[in-house]
């Protein structure tokens, strides 16, 4: 065919194909028409300005004005969807009409939204307890979900997450307002869909609906010696739709340690070494390594989900699969996640319901060595203290070493040694429940929470100087955690006129059992069979068991009275095989109650409010800890000489104490909820005072015992708060939106009476140690010398003394506080923006007036061996008449680095926790690819952190979760950014 006819041939195709269509315009406008109307409360008839009215499927919309008018182009098959924050929604088929007048209904729904209570659920406005809730679709959607605690950090009010270590296998600790315990755990009880834990590493985000967190006594007193320090209850997804629903997540990501520091040069090192009189042939060591630029390197971490769920014909479900890999920011560290949960119930009938929850998963990690000093394998101080003087490898394969000291370089730590930490774990439970008698349901239930972890450790016998001196080493160590638990409720449930009452009653039994075992063997002949039976000499093995049995029976009545008058009573009595015969059970009540003030009528006049609540609540809950400490016990190891020969024996350990009992918490709170313009502005403080008391403690005991102390139920702390929440919709419209949500919180701590003890723990740099427990004073406050200066005629720091006075030799009683880790208020802010199918979400997180100890400074401006030293000490005195705030050089003493004012920073810092831009597929391109939702998300995690403090990341604790020593960096894996590209896709 000639070319000039085929371009006839397409030229009258594009004009029939553009009069189709321009004819399709013009039917379509001639088909449409205005329509009008108003938009008014149903309750009260007034106009509602600001309705957003839009055409199903389109994104032609307005906006009601001040008189609630409107006026919106539509044709006969449009519908017209109306829709208002606070009102419920509705839906209009146009047909023949030109006016449209509508009647919204208030929207009960924020203040009936279902709250996870223990062993239950309530209303929203129903609750007279201090409760945090967090929506897992709102927090976790765009986030990397790889950690529990970094994603439900700031979200709650009174709630601190403490991330000890920015590495993957780290996990976190949550203080719900305050420390509760100074010798025992501090860290809350986590529920998983009604199975108790204490673990939730292993634990897939993505499968999570919601958390409530009950922070006072009067919510979490249903789990009574359980529950002082707070309760997490986690509730996993479940199916909604008739239709199956598939939904399908992934992301890719980098980290990388945001912040390095500057350390000396190898000229500036060889410098310095001779200034302490370390001479030797340099020539030998004539690199420049940057062992920060080696060690640390770009985190790549992946994630993928897929789950299906639905609910049909009275069968519910939810199941998923979900895989995680993450590389740290710091070489070799690691982690890997299978996970795999299944949540199914089945309607039999009216009557009867049963159902399971099931998750199963697999966990590796690769730790790196943290928190020590580079002699000890510690990697972040290695890379700050190896000589940059010397290379990775020598010539023969094996690492470097220090040119004075025989410590390897940080690549020995990160590289020389297989290990790997393995757990698999099966969590989940099977209940019934059986409703009779029209008000009456009984629920059966059975959790298991099995845990099985290994440790495997290998270090050849070649290639660093540890493993040449030992000819290797094999450790393996196993751990098994059996959890049972059987508890069965009945609950009742009536309303009559204006009365509602809720009761429950139950039992509870809880059983755990524990084993362990581990084994480690040296002298390895090669490094071809790496488990400890090829290792001949055995250093050591071992071998336990114990368990532990909880016994508990519960009630709780919540009784409503016009919907105004709400209280709330709670009684549990526990009994533990932990405590001895005076003490071995326990009784924990609590009382709330509420006042819906808004639903009087002297303010039903009141424009625009829509909430106004208070609330009370009292209650004692109890620290179940202890350990079966009661008893006497016995150690093994004694040697005796009998009949002329060393036999073997045992010996008192601890002295018996039969009347040892609960730790338990006196709490009282006090709190407002107020909402305004049906809900577009909501805020909630509360105010609390809890007292902590019978805390185990070592107390000091008469010698004639044979004893130096013996553990007592001695101890008393304080914690005392204020809490706000705020939350509002800022601005509507058709096409654009914004909300903001804010927290703050403000804890203040004390020791009431430790026996006129002072305590001191955590100890720094072989130089004693920094945190101080004492009557009157904050746990873990720091503890140490008045920094006085540098002396410019010696170089030497001087301290000032109890006196006053300036000292060059200050004795142990010079000793004062010298900083506080705790903060004087931790806050958050969040601000979700909204245009079109964008999305923008910018949260915001901060703690402000809490002191950090650079411990790791301390060690890094030293110059007392031959460690490398921060780029700082250049300014060192090096002679008289010198000013600076460097001392001098001096080999072997600590006298110019002891623990003083001089490491104490501000370690306040605001923190861009989480930046993330999302887009939407708009509905017309999801319906032409068979989807509902598809989502293109760019999030950065800690893209920019504000701080004062001079260390790798002011968010640290070299002593994990230790109750009484807090704000410690002394080599510390630092908090990362991370920057992800992910999807959700739902069809």
């Amino acid at each position: 065919m000639k070319t000039i006819e085929i371009i006839k041939i397409y030229n009258m195709g594009l004009k029939n194909y553009l009069l189709f269509c321009f004819s399709l315009i013009g039917f379509y406008a001639w088909s449409q028409k205005e329509i009008t109307g108003t938009v008014k409360e149903e309750a009260t008839g007034l106009p509602i300005p600001g309705v957003n009215v839009i055409v199903k499927g389109t994104a032609n919309g307005v906006v009601t004005d001040f008189d609630g008018n409107y006026s919106i182009n539509a044709s006969s098959n449009d519908i017209l969807a109306f829709s208002y924050v606070g009102f419920l929604s509705q839906e209009i088929t146009v047909g023949n009409k030109t006016s449209i007048n509508v009647s919204l209904a208030e929207n009960a729904e924020a203040l009936s939204e279902i709250i996870v209570i223990g062993y239950g659920a309530q209303k929203r406005e129903d609750i007279t307890g201090a409760v945090g809730v967090i929506n897992a679709d709102e927090t976790f959607e765009d986030r990397p979900n790889n950690d529990l605690g970094s994603l439900i950090q700031g979200q709650a009010a009174g709630v601190q997450v403490l991330k000890s270590s920015g590495k993957p296998s780290a996990g976190f600790n949550i203080r719900v307002r305050g420390t509760s315990s100074i010798d025992g755990n501090s860290d809350p009880l986590y529920v998983i869909d009604g199975v108790p834990t204490q673990d939730t590493r292993s634990l897939n985000p993505s499968d999570i609906e919601s958390i409530s967190i009950l922070k006072d006594a009067s919510s979490a007193a249903i789990y009574g010696a359980q529950g002082a320090n707070g309760v997490v209850l986690i509730t996993t997804k479940q199916g909604k739709s008739e239709k199956a629903a598939f939904q399908f997540d992934s992301y890719v990501g980098i980290s990388e340690v945001w912040k390095t520091q500057k350390v000396l040069n190898a000229e500036q090192y060889r410098d310095l070494m001779t200034e302490l009189g370390k001479n030797t042939d340099w020539s030998q060591y004539n690199q420049n390594t940057d062992w920060q630029d080696k060690i640390f390197e770009e985190g790549l971490s992946q994630n993928y989900q897929l789950a299906v769920s639905g609910n049909n014909n009275g069968t519910q479900y939810y199941i998923s699969g979900g895989y995680l890999s993450q590389e740290g920011a710091v070489r070799s560290a690691e982690m890997e996640r299978y996970s795999f949960k299944t949540n199914l119930s089945k309607e039999i009938n009216s009557w009867i319901k049963i159902g399971t929850n099931i998750n199963y998963t697999h966990y590796t990690d690769v730790d790196v060595t943290d928190n020590s000093a580079v002699n000890q394998g510690g990697v972040l101080l290695g890379v700050l203290a190896t000589p940059p003087n010397i290379g990775i490898y020598r010539e023969d394969g094996s690492y470097t070493s220090n040119p004075f000291q025989d410590w390897e370089n940080p690549f020995s730590s990160t590289d020389a040694a297989d290990r790997r930490y393995k757990n698999q774990r099966l969590l989940g439970n099977i209940y019934t429940e059986v409703k009779f008698l029209k008000d009456f349901t009984f629920k059966t239930n059975f959790g298991i929470d099995f845990n099985a972890d290994r440790n495997d450790y290998f270090l050849d016998p070649f290639t660093t100087s540890y493993g040449r001196a030992t000819n290797g080493i094999g450790r393996y160590n196993t751990n098994i955690n059996n959890y049972f638990i059987w508890d069965n409720t009945l609950r009742y449930n009536h309303s009559f006129g204006d009365h509602k009452l809720e009761a429950l009653v139950g039992s509870v039994f809880q059983k755990n059992r524990w084993e362990n075992s581990s084994i480690e063997r040296r002298n390895f002949a090669s490094a071809e069979i790496t488990t400890p039976g090829a290792g001949s000499e055995i250093i050591s093995a071992n071998a336990g068991k114990s368990e532990k049995t909880n016994a508990s029976f519960i009630s709780r009545i919540n009784y409503d009275f016009k919907k105004r008058y709400l209280l709330t009573a709670n009684f549990r009595a526990d009994g533990s095989s932990s405590f001895g015969p005076a003490n071995k059970w326990g009784y924990f009540p609590s009382f709330s109650a509420g006042w819906r003030i808004s639903r009087e009528a002297f303010l039903e006049d009141v424009e625009n409010l829509s909430e106004l609540k208070l609330r009370a609540g009292w209650g004692i809950v109890g620290n179940d800890t202890g350990g079966y400490a009661y008893l006497a016990r016995v150690g093994s190891g004694g040697n005796y000489p009998i009949g002329g020969q060393t036999m073997p024996g045992t010996y008192p350990v601890t002295i018996a104490n039969d009347d040892l009992k609960w730790e338990e918490s006196e709490q009282t709170n006090i709190g407002i909820d107020l909402g305004l313009y049906n809900g577009n502005i909501t805020f909630s403080v509360d105010a609390y005072l809890k007292k902590n008391y019978d805390l185990l403690l070592n107390n000091p005991l008469p010698t004639g015992t044979g004893f130096s102390s013996a553990i007592q139920n001695v101890g008393e702390i304080q914690n005392k708060g204020l809490e706000f929440q705020l939350n509002t919709v800022n601005i509507t419209t058709d096409n654009f939106s914004w909300t903001t949500s804010a927290n703050l919180s403000l804890n203040r701590n004390e020791a009431k009476y430790i026996v006129g003890q002072v305590i001191t723990r955590g100890d720094v740099a072989s130089r004693g140690n920094v945190s101080l427990i004492k009557e009157g004073e904050a746990l873990g406050t720091f503890y140490g010398y008045q920094w006085g200066g540098v002396d410019p005629q010696t170089g030497d720091v001087y301290y000032i003394d109890q006196n006053g006075e300036s000292t060059f030799n200050p004795t142990a009683d010079d000793r004062r506080i010298i900083g506080d880790p705790n903060p004087d208020f931790i806050y958050s802010l969040g601000n979700t923006l909204s245009y079109k199918d964008f999305s923008l979400n910018i949260f915001l997180q901060g703690s402000q007036g809490n002191d950090v100890f650079n411990a790791t400074r301390l060690q890094m401006e030293a110059m007392v061996d031959s460690k490398n030293q921060l780029a700082s000490v250049n300014n060192r005195w090096r002679q008289p008449g010198d000013i600076t705030n460097i001392p001098r050089a001096l080999e072997g003493d600590t006298k110019n680095s002891r623990l003083s004012t001089h490491y104490v920073e501000d370690g306040s810092y605001l923190r861009f926790k989480a930046v993330s831009l999302s887009y939407n597929l708009p509905a017309p391109l999801l319906n032409k690819l068979n989807l509902s939702t598809l989502k293109l998300y760019l999030t950065g995690e800690n893209l920019i952190t504000i701080t004062d403090y001079s260390g790798f990341d002011p968010e640290v604790n070299a002593f994990g979760g230790n109750t009484a020593v807090q704000g410690v960096d002394f080599g510390t894996y630092p908090q990362t950014r991370n920057v992800i590209l992910g999807m959700n896709v739902r069809f």
